[in-house]
């Protein structure tokens, strides 16, 4: 009986594996195209010999152990929220453990912030260095076409974010089986190799680490600024939960991913054992010559779908983050009837192809990109180990014995890499930081400025009990129909609602004070979507909360929720919404330079009405000047 349930749990998770070795596992799966090649790179000035070899292989080996199978695979996918994962659901999961507003809690926003800006920059470097990498292959298969690697880059590039608009969800089915054969070429190249020279196999000795370090140093210290780039993508494990679950992402890893990445480093190591000479491109030399110009191919879609899955995550962590509070709103696009999280959000595309054909064209290789790209990915999987250790003492319990040793762990391998690649801060390690950085800014300007415009209308305002009361005192001129002014906090008197008043002097027979809140959860179960209150009078206090995952669709929810009170008749209401005019001020708020920063990003943000699906023949909008 248990057998039969394992097997039918197996055949369950059968294609949601395949899925996840196309998307989860695009990213860490093109690494060895340029890791080992990085690691021998004039930047480190380490000679190809067989300690040398023995020792880098080592390395990769216990980081992908380490980090990968035991911190990733292991650990951190059990810290859910509700299903989903990545940075930002584990910042929420943590901080609902923390006392409200208690400085570790804001510690963790802060942190929890900064680790979605390094992301950010992730998301310009891989689709940058996968593709220029696996282009770069032309050189050793045709090196007379060498000349032509950047401009074809740029072409696959500008193919790829051509046809984002389309969505992932038709080309999304074949990701798995190309990542898949993609796993099986590299595993077997790498297997042959192996038995050629299986004296490389000795690397699985941690021993050769540890001498690697001896005999080198800070060299071996500097070096890890390498290795670190064979767990690039190892954050997707995590961020990318929600769409596979926790048991296909272990099993795709464990039974697939994992072998055949190892076996085509060892095979790199064993060719250059034997070819010292092939360290200038492992990778392909390992390749037989009648299938290098296949293997380009492969290469080649292989890292496009690597770059595809970060830039589908880019749309889909903006999304979130806007749908918290931290981006202004944009135009995001559902490319998938099926698929909540199948977005496009246009104007991140656009953005997001610029800076990635211009990092192309700033960097020209991909060992120029390979000494930048490790700090998003290091500097995220050390906010990462942060947060975890936070989660594992508040909400798990692990006693003081098990957590200690584990941070210690965890932490000193996550700074290690991170200090490795901060070094290299004037080689290339500034732009990644750069766009981390003003990712940084724009998020925490956006969030600042929203709570000094919500705080200043309401200090502006009644609260509704009191309107309510003085309306009663002299009783205006009311119309039939349903009024529902959208406001950010219910609590008090919407300005559109006081300048209908003034201008036209009536009130509907039913007005309604509609927020729409969202919640830090991926989605709202059914008994915590609204909150209403009947106010007596015709008013009405009502609260629409969606998960950071949903779409706020509030005409959708006003007609198909339970709502206490009377059923909305589409045709006999009318949304108020109150249109903001925001003005600087350099004594008060935030720093001049940050108020103007917000100006710009609210004027240019999807006004309210349009991210909520209100309809615009049922839309009056009201102005309102705002001092920030």
């Amino acid at each position: 009986m248990s057998g039969s349930v394992h097997t039918a749990r197996g055949r369950q998770a059968l294609p949601l594996v395949v899925g996840a070795i196309g998307v989860v596992y695009g990213d860490i799966g093109t690494s060895p195209l340029y890791t080992i090649q990085q690691a021998f790179s004039p930047a480190y000035g380490l000679v190809p010999d067989a300690g040398n070899v023995l020792g880098v292989l080592s390395l990769v080996f216990w980081s992908l152990i380490l980090v990968v199978t035991v911190k990733y695979v292991t650990i951190i996918l059990r810290a859910d929220n509700r299903g989903e994962g990545g940075i930002l659901a584990l910042m929420a999961v943590v901080q609902r453990r923390l006392p409200i507003a208690s400085p570790l809690a804001c510690g963790v926003g802060i942190m929890g912030i900064f680790g979605t800006a390094l992301f950010f920059g992730d998301g310009v470097l891989t689709p940058a260095i996968s593709v220029l990498s696996a282009i770069e292959g032309l050189s050793v298969a045709a090196p007379s076409l060498a000349h032509y690697t950047v401009p074809a880059t740029i072409v696959v590039l500008v193919l790829l974010f051509s046809i984002q608009r389309q969505g992932v969800a038709g080309v999304g089915k074949l990701f798995g089986p190309v990542t898949a054969l993609w796993f099986v070429a590299i595993g077997a190249f790498g297997a042959v190799a192996i038995a050629g020279n299986p004296a490389v196999l000795q690397a699985l000795n941690p021993g050769w680490a540890a001498a690697f370090f001896f005999h080198h140093g800070v060299k071996a210290w500097l070096a890890l600024g390498a290795i670190v780039l064979a767990v690039t993508g190892g954050e997707a494990l995590y961020a990318d939960m929600g769409h596979f679950g926790r048991y296909p992402i272990r099993l795709a890893w464990l039974a697939m991913v994992l072998p055949c990445l190892l076996l085509n480093y060892f095979g790199q190591g064993a060719l250059i054992l034997g070819n010292p000479a092939a360290v200038s491109n492992p990778f392909y030399v390992l390749v037989p010559a009648w299938a290098q110009l296949p293997m380009v191919v492969l290469a080649t879609l292989a890292t496009v779908i690597a770059s595809q899955a970060v830039i589908s995550g880019m749309f889909s962590v903006v999304r979130q983050a806007i749908q918290l509070g931290y981006l202004p709103r944009m135009l995001i696009v559902h490319t998938s009837s099926d698929e909540i999280s199948h977005v496009y959000v246009p104007w991140v595309n656009r953005a997001l192809c610029v800076a990635v054909i211009a990092t192309v064209l700033g960097f020209g290789s991909s060992a120029a990109l390979g000494i930048a790209y490790g700090v998003s990915v290091t500097g995220t999987m050390f906010i990462s180990g942060i947060l975890i250790i936070i989660l594992a003492h508040e909400r798990w319990r692990v006693p003081a014995w098990k957590l200690w040793p584990m941070a210690v762990l965890f932490v000193g391998i996550d700074l290690a890499f991170l200090s490795a690649n901060l070094v290299k801060f004037f080689e290339g390690a500034w732009f990644p930081l750069l766009v981390a950085v003003a990712a940084f800014t724009v998020m925490r300007t956006w969030r600042r400025g929203r709570d000094l415009v919500r705080r200043q209308v309401n200090r502006d305002s009644l609260r509704i009990e009191h309107f309510i009361e003085s309306v009663l005192v002299d009783p205006p001129l009311r119309v039939p129909g349903t009024a529902i002014f959208m406001t950010p906090s219910n609590d008090y008197l919407p300005p559109a609602l006081l300048h209908n008043l003034k201008h036209n002097m009536v009130l509907h027979g039913r007005n309604v004070l509609l927020s729409v809140e969202t919640l830090a959860v991926p989605r709202a179960e059914t008994s915590e979507r609204l909150a209403y209150t009947d106010l007596g009078h015709g008013f009405a206090r009502l609260s629409l909360r969606f998960g950071y995952m949903e779409s706020p669709d509030v005409p959708k929810a006003l007609k198909h929720w339970d709502i206490p009170g009377p059923p909305f008749d589409p045709m006999r209401t009318t949304f108020f919404a109150s249109r903001e005019s925001l003005v600087a001020r350099k004594d008060q708020g935030m720093a001049l330079w940050r108020d103007k920063l917000f100006l710009v990003m609210s004027r240019n943000a999807t006004p309210a009405t349009e991210f909520f699906s209100i309809p615009g023949n049922r839309l009056v909008e009201l102005g309102t000047q705002v001092t920030i």
